[in-house]
Order: structure tokens, then C-alpha cells, then sequence
């Protein structure tokens, strides 16, 4: 199932799941369908067929059928038999392997290839890069669902909303007397029906605004009519053909030890905010190219630099050199702040060599 589902009737969710491994125990793929309420373009439909022998309520699959217009949408929903696909799926790991081999044998085998060639890395199994990038990107609609006749189809009625664009998050959100769902630092004067966030400590001010989407981050800042606000995937694609970096990484970057968020920078210089995490710590490493100097803002930080160690309060600093080896750790029991300044000529984050593995292997994670 993905990942950005809401389902509002869990205890409806939990017995469609228990009637479709019935299905999936018999090499069935079954899939949730959603009835329709409205002519939806944003959904993939599936088309009932027969009922399903010595099944709770599945049934043959006719025909998924791809995203339509408004018009084919609304002959769905007038003509019945017809449900939104939502994209979560039952089935054995075996039924799908079988399948996977059958109608996408070049997914099927770079993925077990990926898997014969992972290794352990603490607490993470890696799969073999170089494999698993060689591996066609398909979803498992087109690649084996549409192609299977194992397809099975489960009606479920479970309050399912896909929360696939900001429009559906203000659909489910609570709202104020004037429609608007409102999250984080935020002032509105004369606005209605709108979608309005703010994260951190920056504020975000609205007016005269109806029914709009107004979501500003670190990263960037989004203004829509609440209608189109799924186009967002479009605007996405334009930031990935541009290269920007916006795109694909966030400024607070999250790590097993804590996080990391760069808040200046420039052609010899980086600044960061650093927290790591009560017993956590870095793996020991060096820069060529790049100091570090490191203030401690709240906490206590264990900071090794060479064969020496130093125990640094609120406060206090420590710089480490291009070349010196260095550790910083929590010893403590509450969370660590640092303000980090690197400075150098080369700030890449391939300018790194690792001498242990306690972070998850990144070189970006230091």
C-alpha cells in the first residue's frame, strides 16, 4: 500500500484485509477497489467482473482502466461495476514472483540479482546499487496487474481518501467557521475555504483569499487554486528538468544520529545546524579540503580530534583542520544543538573519508 492514505473506518480496513487473504491464499492478486462517489480524472478505475468462487465478496478482474476525462468518468459512474483502483494490493510473495517473472522478467531479475548481492550494514540490508539501478521503473499496475489473470477485485468500503494533493488534505482536515484548514504560524483576515501552512517559526499571512492552497516550507514556498493543486507534479518535473536542487533534497536532512540543516552558505562556506540524538554519534572521519569548527548551543558534545578528546558545554567550541580525524558524539541523555561552520575551497559532501560505519554509510551523513 502507498504510503499517503487516509482511511477513516480502520475497523471496516481490517476486515476487507482479512476477506482478501482468503483470495490472496488462493494465488489470487486482489486488489482494494473504492466505490465511486463522484466522476473522478485523478484515479485509475477498475471494471467488476464475475463474482469470484469460495470468495467473502471478491470478484474477477475485467479491466483496470486507465485515469479518463470528465466525460468518460461520469459514463463510469452512471453505468456502475466500475471503482476507483486504490492502488493497495493482497497478495503471497510467492503469487507475486510467479507473476513478476512471468509478465516482467527484467524487473523480477534485476531484483533478485539486487538481493543476491546485498549486504549487511548494521541495522540495513543494502541491495546491490549498481543492480538494483539497472532495474526498469515500472508501477505494478502496468507491469503485472494489467497483465495477470490472477487479478482479483475487493470492494471496500472504508472511508478511503488517497490524500494525493493538498485539495484532499483539506478535504480531511479540521475546519475553522470559514472552511479553512489551517496548520502551523499563521494570520488570516478575509480568507474562506483555503488550505493554509506554515513551518518553523516563519509566519504566513493571508488575505482575501478563497479557496486556495497557500504552503510555505524552507524550501520553497506554494501558491494554487485549491482545484489545481494537484498539478504540483508538474511544477516537480519542471524543477527536475531545470536540475534544481529543490526537487529532490530537503534543507533539514534526517539521519540515525539526528539532523542536519544548512542555513547559509556560500563560495567557501557553509553554515549548519546540527542535533544528535541522546548516545548517538558520528563516524569518524576527515576533510582534504574543508575545516570544521563546531559551537555548542545546548547539550554537551564529545568531540575526538586526532588521539585527543575534549568534553565541550554550552558555549563552547572546537575547530578540527583539513586532514585532522575527528568523532563528535552524545554522551548525554538530551538532545545535542550545534551551530557547525565548515570553511574551505572544496565543501562537496564527496570531500569525506570514513573510518567506521556507526551512521548508515553516507557520505552525506556526516
Amino acid at each position: 500500500m502507498p504510503s499517503d492514505h487516509h482511511i477513516r473506518d480502520v475497523p471496516a480496513f481490517h476486515d476487507a484485509i482479512t476477506r482478501a487473504a482468503d483470495s490472496a491464499a488462493a494465488d489470487r492478486l486482489v486488489a482494494f477497489a473504492i466505490h465511486p462517489d463522484r466522476p473522478e480524472t485523478g484515479y485509475g478505475y477498475i471494471r467488476q467482473g464475475a463474482a469470484l468462487p469460495g470468495s467473502d465478496g471478491a470478484f474477477v478482474v475485467d479491466a483496470f482502466v486507465e485515469k479518463p476525462d470528465a466525460e468518460t468518468a461520469a459514463g463510469f459512474l452512471a453505468a456502475g461495476g466500475y471503482s476507483w483502483n486504490s492502488g493497495m494490493f493482497v497478495f503471497s510473495a510467492r503469487t507475486m514472483l510467479e507473476e513478476a517473472r512471468r509478465h516482467a522478467p527484467d524487473i523480477a531479475a534485476a531484483s533478485e540479482n539486487a538481493l543476491a548481492g546485498a549486504g549487511r550494514d548494521l541495522d540495513f540490508l543494502r541491495l546491490d546499487a549498481d543492480t538494483f539501478a539497472a532495474c526498469p521503473s515500472d508501477s505494478i499496475d502496468y507491469a503485472i496487474m494489467e497483465k495477470t489473470d490472477r487479478a482479483a477485485v475487493l470492494p471496500a468500503d472504508i472511508g478511503w481518501s488517497d490524500v494525493g494533493s493538498w485539495d484532499a488534505l483539506w478535504a480531511e482536515g479540521p475546519k475553522d467557521d470559514a472552511g479553512n484548514v489551517v496548520v502551523g504560524n499563521t494570520l488570516l483576515e478575509d480568507v474562506r475555504g483555503s488550505y493554509v501552512r506554515g513551518s518553523g517559526d516563519q509566519l504566513v499571512a493571508a488575505l482575501g483569499l478563497e479557496d486556495m492552497v497557500v504552503v510555505a516550507t524552507d524550501d520553497a514556498v506554494l501558491v494554487a487554486p485549491r482545484d489545481r493543486s494537484g498539478g504540483v507534479k508538474d511544477i516537480v518535473g519542471r524543477l527536475k528538468e531545470a536540475g534544481r536542487i529543490e526537487a529532490d533534497q530537503h534543507r533539514t536532512v534526517s539521519r540515525p544520529w539526528g539532523t542536519f540543516k544548512e542555513i547559509d552558505s556560500g563560495s567557501r562556506y557553509k553554515v549548519r545546524r546540527v542535533t544528535i540524538l541522546p548516545g548517538a554519534r558520528l563516524a569518524v572521519q576527515r576533510h582534504r579540503h574543508r575545516a570544521e569548527h563546531w559551537v555548542v548551543v545546548t547539550g554537551t558534545a564529545t568531540i575526538t580530534r586526532g588521539d585527543r578528546t575534549y568534553t565541550l558545554g554550552e558555549n563552547e567550541s572546537l575547530f578540527a583542520p583539513p586532514g585532522q580525524t575527528h568523532r563528535v558524539e552524545n554522551r548525554g541523555t538530551d538532545v545535542l544543538h550545534l551551530v557547525e561552520v565548515q570553511s574551505g575551497s572544496y565543501l562537496a559532501e564527496d570531500d569525506v573519508e570514513r573510518f567506521s560505519d556507526d551512521d548508515e554509510g553516507s557520505a552525506a551523513a556526516d
